[in-house]
């Protein structure tokens, strides 16, 4: 090795001690530099190898003998114009040059400089860009903004690099999951990783994007106040209890119009202090002079302003994401509406229909299990389905895809939906009976039961009968899409929910599976405000305190009803909830409640103590799954280090990232990453009591996670797709088109970080105005403030739909596999799905089958059966005939 020339040469930043251009011939090096790579090659050595000799990785020597060339290339191209100048011809030049004739026109050609520019033009607009406190995101899709190749922004970044710049990689809360999204920054010599962690919002990108003209932080217009006197308020002792939470709105009239839906959530800027919350609906007759009429269950204190929510001083004075509307007036202008929409008829109907398991674990056995497998059942035969894929790389990515949804399910815990079951927003309909329901998307005289989220138990879900030909409710609502009638003694049992937009799943009932009972004795006329009223000088609840005080008690009732708690105990720890949940709202004394309903006997009989004597909380798999603990700050095993899957198992690898920081009181901390009891748990049973119940879920996440395994060990293993050039050639059009919307997917992913660097520091900024935010208002104020920084640099994602033919090109190889990748990496899946899948004769698999003779054992129609199999009913009875016979 002592003879190697690699070893006399530095890296491809220096040459030996030296910076490239430090001496008097500034070209000298690059030409060295380049004549040394060429020389190695000839002698057989491969780029890998002559990186390695360099102390490089292979993108950073392709980045160092691009500069070196184009150092070469500006040097031959000054020296040809300098003879051209003296008035010498192009082969004379040549012959200078020691190039040919062709080479030298080359050189003297305009459109070649222009393209010879471009690594001066990009790193020239990057330092633009980059300056004391100034970072530029770099990262991917920056090259498709700035219209040039991924390489030569590598190498327009390696010449910045060259000169002193940094380049560091952050990682930015992804708002709206758990996950980090991490940001490639470019950055002025000198700036180390921490000056940027500390200052997210800094970082700009090079898409170039507008202000939002004026607009608040979290997107919205100033709302418009409705004045008070067109407002009347129907109090409890005028029947305003009976329809709690409920907006009659006059019909016809422009601005408090609801547009073209009967009903929807609103909130109502009144008079610039106050606003009206609750459910909007049409309502005829109301009082002369008055467009809305807001019904509660207060009492009248000669302000009618006392029957509204105060705005906050704030950019969203509501508290929620909302929806503006704007109508057009007689004289053909454009207005800004009093109502603001939160959720309008349509938008409930595709809540998740699956069952959680905090519904299907109060129930039996039996039922949890059917559901629990018939849910298993239908991802073991998604698998089956890519597993038979013909695509490689196709089946590599929703083998990838189908492993995550699946190791997700297996901690969310849900079960197969019950068949037509359906979330609705309920409505007062105070002339229904109490046991009817108004029910348009249910079978007219048919049983439902109505389950609220969350329950205490089945003491809380009431069985009705679908009455859909009850004339109020028709004229009313009509054939609502997503929403029910009730009468309001229906909603007391739910839970105490009102009507200011509370949901509930209904189910179809007809078979009982679904397991009601009566109501406890010992919630029977209890009220939490007059029972625990605050003392003077009481300390108030605060937002934070609630929130864990309902989590510990809605957990102890999960335990208690799993551990089959006696009756007179489930009330004990139902009044304590009902105190919490309106303990801060109505200032009550949930501290004597917890006394008095002896909650600490209830915790340590069915959660037990820990090691320390102390009281030990969640005790069964259902309250611990989603519980939440800290781990270690990991990233996934890279693929130097064997990659981020076990070859033999299939599980996803972690390494730890070893990344520190310096907590309030200065001391060195270990980062650490928020996972879950269940997420982390290698057998699901360490989490179970041993309850029949518990074993029943932890045996399904266990399936879940081997099934996740398996795809991703069958990932592994999946290939790639040959690349054909002359298909390329065959298929022009249809790869032309194909990158064409690639490019413009791959456009939003600067655009999307920088609305997540945006959203970030509007978080940030809310949190230090008010540090007692509680997480509910929290995941609020972070929804309301990406959605506005979405909207304020144009990020949208731009999913590519796959053409037939277009199909047919990366079939036959068109496309190379990294393109494909990234093609499906922004498709719209389904459509993916949908062209990868062979047609066989059959519509049902052996394993669909198997699904089906399971439902229709289980009471199942063939219909229902068919819905949710995706196929036609007469394709289903093939099947079974051809299985029968």
């Amino acid at each position: 090795m002592a003879d190697d020339p690699l070893l006399h040469y530095g890296t491809p930043r220096h040459s030996g001690r030296y910076p490239w251009g430090s001496g008097s011939d500034k070209q000298q090096s690059g030409h060295d530099f380049l004549g040394t790579v060429a020389s190695l090659r000839a002698k057989g050595m491969s780029e890998t190898d002559i990186a390695k000799g360099f102390g490089v990785t292979t993108t950073q020597l392709r980045a160092a003998r691009a500069i070196a060339t184009n150092e070469q290339r500006k040097a031959d191209v000054a020296q040809a114009l300098r003879l051209k100048d003296k008035g010498m011809s192009n082969v004379s030049i040549g012959k200078r040059m020691g190039i040919n004739e062709s080479s030298v026109r080359a050189l003297l050609d305009p459109a070649v400089a222009d393209k010879r520019d471009i690594l001066v033009a990009t790193s020239n607009l990057l330092r633009s860009k980059v300056g004391p406190g100034k970072y530029l995101d770099i990262g991917a899709g920056t090259e498709n903004h700035l219209g040039i190749s991924s390489t030569k922004l590598s190498t327009a970044v390696a010449i910045l690099r060259s000169e002193g710049y940094e380049v560091h990689n952050v990682q930015v809360e992804q708002l709206g999951t758990s996950k980090k999204t991490t940001v490639k920054v470019l950055a002025p010599p000198g700036t180390k990783y921490v000056d940027i962690v500390k200052n997210p919002h800094l970082i700009k990108s090079v898409a170039a994007y507008s202000e939002d003209g004026g607009r608040t932080y979290l997107g919205i217009e100033p709302p418009r106040n409705i004045d008070a006197s067109r407002i009347a308020v129907r109090y409890a002792n005028q029947g305003g209890d009976k329809a709690d939470g409920v907006v009659f709105v006059r019909p016809g009239v422009q601005d408090v119009s609801l547009g073209s839906a009967r009903y929807a959530q609103v909130r109502i800027a009144v008079g610039g202090t106050h606003f009206i919350k609750g459910m909007a609906m049409y309502q005829e007759g109301l009082p002369h002079g008055v467009d809305l009429v807001v019904n509660t269950n207060k009492h009248d204190t000669g302000n009618k302003l006392d029957a509204l929510k105060s705005q906050k001083a704030e950019d969203n004075p509501f508290g929620a994401t909302v929806r503006q509307r704007y109508y057009t007036d007689s004289s053909g202008h454009r207005h800004l509406s009093p109502i603001n929409i939160v959720n309008e008829e349509g938008d409930w109907k595709d809540w998740s229909r699956s069952l959680s398991s905090q519904v299907l674990s109060k129930q039996g056995v039996a039922l949890a299990k059917r559901q629990l497998d018939l849910a298993y059942a239908s991802r073991k035969e998604q698998l089956h389905e890519i597993m038979h894929l013909t695509n490689p790389v196709v089946k590599q990515k929703l083998l990838e895809t189908f492993a995550d949804t699946a190791d997700s399910a297996a901690v969310h815990l849900k079960a197969a939906a019950l068949p037509r079951q359906g979330t609705h927003v309920i409505l007062p309909i105070p002339s229904l009976k109490e046991s009817e329901i108004y029910a348009p998307n249910y079978r007219n005289g048919e049983k439902v039961a109505l389950i609220r989220f969350p329950h205490g138990g089945t003491f809380e879900i009431p069985e009705v009968t679908v009455n859909n030909k009850h004339a109020e409710s028709r004229t009313t609502l009509g054939n609502a899409l997503d929403a029910v009638g009730i009468h309001p003694k229906v909603a007391e049992r739910l839970s105490g929910a009102d009507f200011d937009g509370d949901t509930v799943l209904v189910i179809p009932n007809n078979r009982r599976e679904v397991k009601t009972s009566a109501p406890l004795a010992g919630l029977k006329n209890f009220d939490p405000k007059q029972a625990y009223p605050a003392y003077t000088g009481m300390k108030p609840m605060s937002a934070r305190s609630k929130q864990q005080q309902m989590g510990d008690v809605s957990n102890l009732i999960t335990d208690m009803t799993i551990k089959g708690a006696k009756p007179d105990e489930l009330a004990r720890a139902v009044r304590h909830s009902m105190v919490v949940i309106d303990a801060e709202k109505h200032n009550l004394n949930y501290r004597q409640s917890y006394i008095d309903n002896g909650i600490a006997s209830l915790k340590e009989k069915y959660q037990g103590r820990g090691s320390t004597g102390r009281l030990a909380g969640a005790s069964t798999i259902v309250s611990r799954a989603g519980s939440q603990v800290r781990v270690p700050d990991r990233k996934l095993r890279p693929a130097s280090r064997g990659g981020p899957v076990n070859p033999v198992t299939g599980a996803k690898v972690y390494v730890p990232t070893g990344e520190q920081f310096k907590d309030k009181s200065g001391r060195t901390v270990v980062r650490t990453a928020r996972s879950t009891k269940l997420a982390e748990a290698a057998n699901a049973r360490t989490l179970s009591s041993g309850t029949p119940i518990e074993n029943i879920y932890a045996d399904h996440s266990n399936s879940l996670k081997a099934l996740a395994n398996s795809a991703r060990k069958a990932a592994l293993t999946a290939g790639s797709l040959n690349y054909s050039p002359t298909a390329n050639k065959t298929y022009h059009s249809e790869v032309s088109s194909l990158s064409a919307k690639l490019n413009l997917a791959l456009k939003n992913k600067p655009l999307e970080r920088q609305a997540q660097l945006i959203a970030n520091a509007v978080v940030a900024a809310k949190l230090h105005d008010n540090p007692g935010m509680d997480t509910a208002d929290l995941k609020k104020v972070k929804g309301q403030a990406l959605a506005a920084a979405r909207d304020r640099v144009g990020a949208k994602k731009q999913q590519i739909v796959i053409t037939d033919a277009e199909w047919q090109a990366i079939q036959a190889g068109a496309i190379s596999t990294n393109k494909l990748r990234q093609v499906l990496d922004n498709a719209e899946a389904d459509r993916v799905r949908q062209l990868a899948t062979p047609h066989t004769a059959f519509a049902i698999t052996p394993s669909k089958l198997a699904i089906a003779e399971a439902r229709l054992a289980s009471g199942y129609t063939q219909a229902e059966i068919a819905d949710s199999l995706g196929v036609p009913v007469s394709t289903l009875n093939s099947a079974l005939h051809r299985k029968g016979g």
